[in-house]
């Protein structure tokens, strides 16, 4: 049976390379406006509170870990009441950032950082994820957290290739663990919905038929307009359009490796003639699918 996330995660290529312990004592605040980089958190002691634009706010407490797939803005601080004051800016000591008062045991220790998605598709594949997703009690995710902070603590050889594997794990397997709670729209939540999975993973095993909103809608047992609902609010997009999205980040990562020309390709996502495949490609990558395979291959 295809598993979509399983497809998602390989067409995304996650990594989490980039990493840093940052922790805090008494009063203190730290905002952030980024340009849709994915950022991470790990929460290795104490506790913090994370704001992020448009949710509401979260407790972070040991052993947490949180995902911003897409970040835009959003607010870290300290568990008490906020400074009143500006902010003074954190300072680095023993290859920790530390922010708030600089004396006496941090409030709280975090291994934060951003994940590269390598796939050039990455934008829209993103889209398919929650815009926030935040991971607590999960017995695995707890060991692996532990892991990542012995690791980190450690200073063994081979340290940063064995931490950025590690951060790897933990951010497929906290994607996996937070596919129930997913509370903005996306696959994960799509897929959380037995209904909608059943034709998730029908869409999924075979991309190139041609598939109408009504034969999605037979595979789930439900009505077409139920479906088309259900779908759209789950996903956060109607089914047409995620089978265009699919099909697109498919035809991109073959173009990319050489697996076949342009026309075999537009049979293998569903269009019947290179030249229909061509115009819908062109379209959404900006460029004609052979440029795109020479430029990106």
């Amino acid at each position: 049976m295809v598993d979509p996330f399983a497809e998602l995660v390989l067409l995304l290529q996650p990594g989490a390379p980039y990493s840093k312990v940052v922790t805090g004592a008494g009063p203190w605040r730290v905002r952030r406006s980024e340009y849709g980089r994915p950022f991470y958190g790990v929460v290795l002691e104490g506790g913090c509170r994370l704001a992020v634009d448009g949710h509401e706010t979260i407790v972070l407490e040991q052993d947490d870990f949180v995902l911003i797939p897409s970040a835009r803005n959003f607010t870290m601080s300290s568990l008490g009441p906020p400074p009143e004051d500006e902010v003074a800016p954190p300072v680095m000591r023993d290859n920790e950032i530390r922010h708030g008062i600089q004396d006496g045991p941090p409030d709280v220790r975090m291994l934060v950082g951003y994940c590269s998605f390598a796939s050039s598709d990455a934008a829209l594949l993103v889209s398919l994820l929650p815009q926030l997703v935040h991971v607590r009690g999960d017995r695995r995710l707890s060991v692996i957290v532990q892991l990542v902070g012995d690791e980190f603590r450690a200073a063994r050889p081979a340290r940063d290739i064995l931490l950025a594997k590690l951060l790897e794990v933990l951010l497929i397997d906290a994607l996996r663990a937070g596919a129930q709670g997913a509370a903005s729209p996306g696959l994960l939540r799509g897929l959380a919905d037995e209904r909608l999975a059943a034709a998730l993973r029908r869409l999924h095993e075979d991309p190139a038929r041609a598939w109408t909103v009504a034969a999605l809608a037979q595979e789930a047992a439900l009505s077409r307009s139920t479906f088309f609902e259900r779908f759209s609010r789950a996903l956060g997009m109607a089914p047409m359009a995620y089978l265009f999205a699919w099909r697109m980040a498919l035809a991109g990562d073959l173009l990319r490796r050489g697996q076949g020309g342009v026309a075999e390709v537009a049979a293998r996502v569903g269009y019947g003639s290179a030249s229909a495949f061509s115009v819908a490609f062109t379209r959404h990558a900006g460029m004609p699918p052979a440029r795109y395979a020479s430029s990106t291959g």
